[in-house]
């Protein structure tokens, strides 16, 4: 069987990133790297020799094995120490190297106690098996310590100060994706005072620690049910756990998030692996940001109306409207740590940038970014580079006190995730210039001056305790927050803005004086200030809703989500007023803005535009409008002679996002009878069954648009749509004629809709032999229930000839629900006897382990080529293999599932660029042991129906109704949920092992061919 090769390890293990880079600051190689061998690279003492570093920085070993092992977070407190949350217990049970570990995992305290930066202190803070794969750690106060481990987000207390956990409390429980690293992540320290964390598409819901959900501060479960958020979320809420928000949702996995000085909100999300749209993000706050549907919850992958042609855009739903847009798409990744440094000591290209770990390509990064309307735009500057050395896995990065870096490293031939290649090394790096000692500057918090002085620190850990020591100190920190108030550095600025609105009856006075001023970042901290205390924004919002800055506008849009005045919609007609045309940050910012306004604030804008919607502006805000009354204006747009034919689709999309059923079907069978053709199909998809498919004039319209679009994948969805009678014949013959794609669909639909009869006919009319095995052929790609009952007929067939019934019997077993039945006839006897070897055959290459077991008594196991068993992996790594023989094996073995610079079939991940993701170690891992390596999105699903059918695959999408899966050999197939019995994840890999099957010189060559699939 040709099925799925690639296993992602861990979280999604891919090449770096695609975005253009500012190459005025390249690296600076480490030459020694490229001379040592691969086991004098995983030495400590030559850790630094395979990094890469950028100009006016040196990178230093902090530390390393066994002072600590496999890191997955760090933070550094106040007196810079390095708290680390080692990893070793992650999914133990995919794991071979350790499937029932007997170690507690541990929180470790690295010092440097004499200043040569380097860790010389190690003390267990804390240690446990309710810890396991901890992905976050955030040090309060300097003696506790808030830890984010699925299914709990525990703060962990030392009560006698001797650095070791006395006490420990559940903050919130029941978060979903335990053992997994789209789960639940970092808490960070705000400039408000608030806590900021996260969770991935896996965290699903949180409760707080008596198992009871948690409601956010409007009354909303924080339960990931699109009811409203969804997939990945990004939270904020007060040291007490009180008021607690939503600002941002359906993100797939973002992994951390970072806080600027003025409140604004950073992080990065990884995407469905293999697909090169790994993202960064600004986030604005209560935003959808489009991992998944946002009405249906459906997968990026199923079709829509005007869906991008770009995969890493059309990922993200970025043509549909409610969706924020993206700040950058670093290509592929598997992005972790970020921060927003606001030190001194780096040089200044890296000022008040984000830096960020992305641990698939080997990089640390930052991202430059500059202001582009109400959003950003941003470049790549890359920190650090495991050039040499392919095991540098940067999983975090926190800033010391002195404002150095320091940079953990899981160290591992993959990420680590799924298949951890290695369980006992762990490093910690230092970035700083040259010549820089390691000092931790001492603060006298008891002093305002002592105190301001620490806020000014870059370390999150140092200003956390000035904010308190501040706020406590009230009014008689005033002066002395003034004089940094009067800095000439913005950030600094700001950090005393928000400590200065603390103080007693001051919050007022201090933002009017904020929303004064010239810089646009302090009127925009000013304006979040006043929505943190409370207080009326009637008149201040006035105000900014006519601001200069489209910044300013952007944050003032924003405030009205939750604006309870009847102002409200008069002031975002005045933001709508004011929309260009061209920011779509802007344009997103008003539509977040309306969301619980959109009738009032719509109307209160249309009233000033009687005249001409018509302009690029009115449009935009049409397109993105949600209130019923945009609805006909978007007929009219599609009508409208000066329409774009890619505008006509966006504005059909946008019907998708209203829920007046009955406006929408009125204006969309309005549009059947229009003299444009081609605007029938499209309303038509549009519909909404129920409610128009008795109409005679549907059915007219129906009947002339499927003429018109014959042969065609409209033709396709309107047949599934409507399910038309008489149309047999051109789907059979779409199943002949049209590209693979369209062929499997088209007959799949015909054999839903009318049986196998025009199969098997074509079958017994075929004029050669070769027509004959095309129709099978033909049935074996369409591989679902039905087209296997018609290919079992002819396998059982006496009067058809052999190799016509071999050929079925192959085309039979394609899929899950195929070697299931296969096994069964086996059983039973149902096969010829000439058939049973190769039923056997095709059985021994299962991904189940128990249909290979039960091959094994028809068949005797494969060996190598050889007929010995193979060697260990160290012995296959050092062996040479010749890569057009390789590339032979994987078109023979693996393309059926897998597709290379477009050739192959889209199945499992694209290996177009493997070379730059694996080493050579973990492309014989993924091969051998399958099983260890499961990559997030490519699990396993088998699925019973109540009709006795079975499918398998991994899950696109999953809604009320239906789901979809894509099953191997590429094609999706949906499934209602009425008939679906239960939903089983696999507990193996959808990908045999193949090691064996192909003998060693097969194996050792397709690895050297893998190897040189590599980013151009």
């Amino acid at each position: 069987m040709k099925r799925y090769l690639y296993s992602v390890i861990a979280m999604g293990i891919l090449l770096a990133g695609c975005a253009e880079e500012l190459t005025e600051y390249g690296l600076v190689p480490q030459p020694a790297g490229a001379a040592l061998s691969d086991d004098e690279m995983r030495m400590p003492d030559n850790a630094v020799a395979g990094l890469e570093v950028a100009p006016g920085l040196e990178v230093s070993l902090f530390a390393s094995e066994p002072m600590l092992v496999n890191p997955t977070n760090i933070d550094i407190d106040a007196r810079g120490r390095v708290w680390v949350c080692e990893g070793v217990n992650y999914r133990p049970h995919l794991n071979p190297q350790n499937p029932e570990p007997v170690e507690n995992e541990r929180i470790v305290i690295l010092e440097d106690t004499d200043g040569d930066g380097k860790a010389d202190s190690r003390t267990v803070f804390y240690e446990g098996r309710d810890i396991d794969a901890a992905l976050g750690i955030w040090v309060v106060d300097g003696n506790k310590a808030i830890v984010s481990a699925s299914p709990h987000v525990l703060l962990l207390t030392d009560e006698d100060g001797d650095d070791k956990a006395d006490t420990k409390e559940i903050l919130f429980s029941g978060i979903e994706g335990v053992q997994h690293d789209h789960a639940v992540h970092a808490f960070v320290f705000g400039p408000d005072g608030r806590y900021y964390f996260n969770f991935g598409n896996e965290g699903g819901q949180l409760l707080d620690k008596d198992g009871n959900v948690v409601l956010d501060k409007y009354g909303a479960p924080v339960v990931a049910d699109r009811n409203p958020h969804q997939q990945g979320m990004v939270f904020r809420m007060n040291p007490d756990g009180s008021d607690l928000e939503v600002l941002g949702h359906n993100f797939r996995n973002n992994y951390e998030v970072a806080v600027d000085s003025y409140g604004s909100l950073w992080q990065s999300d990884n995407d469905d692996d293999g697909n090169r749209a790994v993202r960064i993000n600004f986030v604005m706050e209560y935003g959808n940001y489009g991992f998944r549907d946002e009405k249906t919850g459906e997968n990026w992958r199923v079709r829509r109306t005007g869906m991008h042609d770009e995969i890493p855009k059309r990922h993200w739903h970025l043509n549909d409207p409610g969706v924020v847009p993206n700040l950058l798409q670093t290509g592929a990744g598997s992005p972790t740590g970020i921060l927003v440094y606001e030190g001194r000591l780096l040089p200044e290209v890296f000022w008040d940038q984000m830096i960020h770990t992305d641990a698939g390509p080997n990089v640390v990064r930052a991202y430059p970014v500059e202001k582009d309307g109400a959003g950003y735009n941003a470049q790549i500057v890359n920190l650090l580079m495991g050039t040499h050395d392919k095991w540098f896995r940067p999983s975090d990065v926190a800033v010391a006190p002195d404002g150095s870096l320091i940079v953990a490293d899981w160290y591992d031939p993959g990420v680590g995730g799924h298949h951890v290649g290695d369980l006992r090394q762990g490093r910690l790096f230092r970035i700083a210039p040259p010549n820089t000692p390691y000092n931790t500057p001492a603060y006298n918090l008891d002093t305002p001056e002592g105190a301001v002085a620490a806020l000014e620190s870059p370390n999150l850990s140092a200003r956390q305790n000035a904010w308190h020591a501040l706020v406590h100190m009230d009014a008689i920190a005033e002066e002395a927050l003034l004089t940094l108030w009067a800095s000439d550095n913005a950030r600094m600025r700001a950090r005393a803005l928000w400590v200065l609105a603390e103080i007693e009856g001051r919050a007022s006075h201090y933002v009017d004086v904020a929303l004064t001023d010239e810089n646009e970042d302090i009127r925009i901290t000013g304006l979040r200030i006043a929505r943190k205390h409370n207080l009326p924004l009637e008149n201040i919002l006035s105000t900014l809703v006519n601001d200069a800055s489209p910044q300013v506008r952007r944050e003032a849009a924003l405030a009205l989500k939750y604006f309870q005045s009847e102002q409200g919609s008069g002031l975002w007609a005045d933001l709508a007023s004011q929309y260009n045309g061209a920011d779509r940050w802007y344009l997103e910012a008003l539509g977040i803005g309306a969301s619980a306004s959109w009738e009032a604030s719509f109307a209160a804008w249309a009233s000033r535009n009687t005249e001409d919607f018509s302009t690029k502006p009115a449009r935009d805000i049409i397109w993105r409008a949600r209130a019923d009354d945009a609805i006909p204006m978007l007929t009219t747009l599609i009508k409208d002679e000066r329409t774009t034919p890619e505008d006509q689709l966006r504005y059909f999309r946008a019907f998708d996002f209203h829920d007046n059923e009955y406006l929408k079907s009125q204006q969309l069978t309005a549009l059947l009878g229009d003299s444009n053709e081609a605007l029938a199909p499209l309303a038509l998809q549009h519909l909404v069954n129920e409610h128009n498919e008795a109409d005679p004039a549907v059915q007219q319209a129906l009947t002339a648009a499927l003429d018109a679009v014959d042969g065609t994948r409209t033709f396709l969805d309107l047949v599934a749509r409507f399910k038309p009678t008489h149309r047999g014949a051109s789907l059979f013959a779409m199943a002949q004629q049209a590209e693979e794609a369209l062929a499997r669909d088209a007959g799949a639909l015909l054999l839903d809709l009318e049986g196998p009869d025009r199969f098997m006919e074509a079958l017994a009319n075929a004029g050669s032999a070769d027509d004959a095995l095309e129709v099978v052929g033909l049935l074996g790609k369409i591989g679902n229930g039905n087209s296997r009952n018609a290919l079992q007929s002819v396998v059982q067939n006496d009067a058809l000839g052999m190799d016509l019934r071999r050929h079925a019997l192959t085309n039979y077993a394609v899929g899950w629900s195929g070697e299931y039945g296969l096994l069964g006839m086996l059983e039973r006897g149902e096969l010829p006897v000439s058939f049973k070897e190769q039923a056997a055959s095709i059985l021994f290459n299962s991904s189940d382990e128990r249909r290979r077991q039960m091959a094994a008594k028809y068949l005797d196991p494969p060996t190598g080529n050889n007929g010995q068993p193979l060697p260990a992996i160290e012995q296959l790594v050092a062996m040479t293999g010749e890569v057009n023989a390789g590339k032979a094996v994987f078109e023979q073995q693996c393309s059926a599932c897998h597709v290379v610079q477009g050739v192959g079939t889209d199945f499992g991940p694209d290996l177009s660029e493997i070379g730059s993701k694996l080493p050579a170690e973990a492309l014989y891992n993924a091969i051998i042991y399958p099983n260890a390596g499961i990559g997030f999105g490519y699990e396993g699903f088998l699925i019973s129906m109540k009709d006795g059918n079975a499918a398998a695959g991994y899950v696109l999408s999953r809604t009320d109704e239906e789901i979809q899966l894509r099953e191997q050999g590429g094609q999706t197939r949906s499934y209602p949920m009425g008939n679906v019995a239960t939903i089983t994840e696999m507990e193996n890999s959808l990908m045999p092992a193949l090691g064996a099957a192909l003998g060693t010189s097969q194996l050792v060559d397709l690895v050297a061919y893998l190897e040189t699939l590599r980013s151009l």
